[in-house]
């Protein structure tokens, strides 16, 4: 008989137990640095569910305010709002987005009210939501997204969000020179200690699709010039140059699983927090298969967030952050 040749390692030995496997786990998964991104909708008197995202709401002002304390008692370490005007209020440059009495930044005060700073607070700030044409920008008269015209309104935009409790804004529409802007309108208005989380890499992804549900959008064409291509890599890198040199207090890509080769690049490259947003497309997928009985949705859950994080993300947006806080928890 053929004498077997014995290894001379044996890396299974630190797999042979699970409490040798967390003992030596590089990579560890805690619910402060899960972020949940919600939507509160106005001029509806119950929540409603999202048909392509199963188990997430639009809330009303009041749902928003009773599951934000929920996520928080979870463990979670942020929120990121959302706002859904009414058909009737959005306007070709998203003057809803700019008032206080709209949706967002009224949800904003009702949060920051009720929460203070038990949790961080983000809003999003971008005219997708707000403007009848569904861009993330003013539109010129070829119907192009007109960059500097859209800075304007977006510096409008963050003190009015900073104003109504916000601790973090996003601006997450890829205009160039929005980080700057931004950041000039916040320090101006005496708002120094809100920070900018800027969506660096906002990559043109077919993940958005129910996301687009979710706030009602009524964009027409898409957002190719001026959202990134996934065929590129390294111009991240260059995003992130820039929104460093204008002030970004947090760097963002998005979205995150088809894109962990850019969020490493990033995280790489820096030494302010990354976070990354598994977006609508990723959970819509998670939840179809689940449903089909395809895979372990709980088990898919934490290990793609664990994915995110080992990529080198600090903070993950996701739509399971109270989900994945609970499981954590055990």
């Amino acid at each position: 008989m053929t004498e077997v040749s014995r290894p001379h390692e044996r890396p299974r030995r630190l797999r042979a137990t699970p409490a040798l496997r967390r003992l030596v786990a590089q990579t560890r998964l805690h619910p402060a640095e899960l972020v949940l991104p919600m939507f509160v909708r106005d001029g509806i008197t119950a929540p409603q569910p999202i048909g392509s995202m199963p188990g997430v709401l639009q809330h009303t002002p009041r749902s928003l305010v009773e599951a934000a304390r929920e996520a928080v008692d979870a463990g979670i370490g942020g929120i990121m709002v959302f706002g859904v005007p009414r058909d009737e209020d959005k306007d070709p440059v998203g003057s809803c987005g700019l008032s206080a009495d709209g949706v967002l930044n009224r949800a904003l005060g009702s949060l920051r009210d009720a929460l203070g700073d038990d949790t961080v607070l983000m809003s999003d700030l971008c005219l997708d939501e707000f403007t009848d044409h569904g861009h993330c920008g003013v539109l010129d008269d070829h119907g192009r997204v007109d960059n500097d015209a859209t800075l304007e309104v977006y510096a409008r935009m963050a003190v009015a969000q900073a104003a109504a409790g916000a601790h973090v804004v996003g601006p997450s529409g890829m205009m160039d020179g929005q980080v700057r802007v931004v950041r000039e309108a916040l320090d101006g208005a005496g708002h120094q200690d809100t920070s900018v989380l800027a969506y660096t890499a906002k990559y043109a992804s077919a993940c958005y699709g129910p996301f687009r549900e979710a706030v009602a959008s009524t964009l027409t064409g898409d957002r190719a010039t001026y959202q990134q291509d996934p065929a590129n890599r390294t111009e991240s890198l260059r995003e992130l140059r820039l929104d460093l040199a204008e002030g970004a207090d947090m760097v963002m890509v998005k979205p995150a699983l088809p894109y962990l080769d850019v969020l490493s690049d990033v995280a790489a490259a820096t030494d302010v927090p990354v976070a990354a947003y598994q977006v609508s497309g990723e959970y819509a997928m998670i939840e179809a298969a689940a449903a089909q009985g395809w895979l372990d949705r709980d088990r898919m859950v934490l290990e793609t967030l664990t994915s995110i994080r080992r990529a080198g993300a600090r903070a993950v947006l996701t739509y399971y952050a109270v989900h994945a806080a609970r499981l954590l928890e055990g």
